[in-house]
């Protein structure tokens, strides 16, 4: 089993964090959560810090766009939110077009990667499903971003998006191998369109998928959407989790910190 403690992907609760973030960073850590990752590190990340401290929540990793102007700011912010990893979440679904485009993005994603070691940190990408549904020269453009990937570039395999995509997701991560080092846990219906459901409650075989990919430091979970109370739905998807067996959730004491 992954040594990791679970993480949440703080998109998952956007809305709630707007109106009282500690509260919601308390509730992620009463869950059993070890971990979050933020995709705001430019705004204040010395208060961010501070909040995830008083709470005992690591970060895993951040969300970040593609580096560019304003770079600096976003590199710091990741330093001082304490993590380690920047991760990509997203580029026009263009990029992956054809083979020239993704050489392209890959140039620049190997530029990224080597300005962000400057600063101690490696790079990673996160995949939608456009990144899946796109056959270039017989194969997903994913695969094809990946072999044109320098080695410390990671990749953030969105195992929910890889389904929508059309992929086996165990045979993908298969094919991926070593490269994937975060696994975006959701589950759903596997559309495009509907809400997605707590992990457990939906049609994604999670267990196969996360067996399948040994190189994995980090299982993150993340709903983009829930037709359900989102922070019930990210406890419950932790709590399915440790069920099967497939998560470690942190126990806390009344005070301040995870038990020995």
């Amino acid at each position: 089993m992954i040594s990791s403690p679970p993480a949440l992907q703080l998109y998952s609760v956007r809305e709630q964090l707007a109106t009282g973030r500690m509260g919601v960073l308390r509730r992620i850590a009463d869950f059993g959560y070890g971990a979050v990752e933020p995709y705001d590190v430019r705004t204040d990340p010395e208060q961010l810090r501070a909040d995830l401290d008083e709470t005992g929540l690591a970060v895993c990793s951040v969300h970040a766009g593609l580096l560019g102007e304003g770079d600096e700011v976003l590199l710091r912010g990741a330093q001082t939110v304490g993590a380690d990893t920047v991760i990509v979440p997203w580029v026009p679904p263009e990029r992956f077009a054809d083979t020239e485009a993704i050489a392209v993005l890959a140039g620049e994603l190997n530029q990224a990667a080597a300005k962000a070691a400057d600063h101690g940190l490696r790079l990673g990408y996160h995949n939608h499903d456009f990144e899946l549904s796109s056959i270039v020269g017989g194969r997903p453009a994913l695969e094809v971003l990946a072999d044109a990937l320098d080695e410390p570039v990671i990749l953030e395999v969105d195992t929910y998006w890889a389904a929508v995509g059309g992929q086996d997701v165990p045979a993908l991560l298969g094919r991926l191998g070593d490269r994937v080092r975060y696994l975006h846990v959701k589950d759903g219906p596997i559309t495009k369109d509907d809400p997605m459901t707590a992990v457990g409650g939906g049609l994604m075989p999670v267990a196969e998928i996360l067996a399948a990919c040994p190189s994995a430091q980090w299982h993150v979970v993340e709903l983009d959407r829930c037709a359900t109370d989102m922070l019930t739905a990210v406890g419950d998807s932790l709590a399915w989790l440790t069920a099967h067996d497939l998560a470690r959730p942190v126990r806390r004491g009344s005070s301040a910190g995870p038990d020995a």
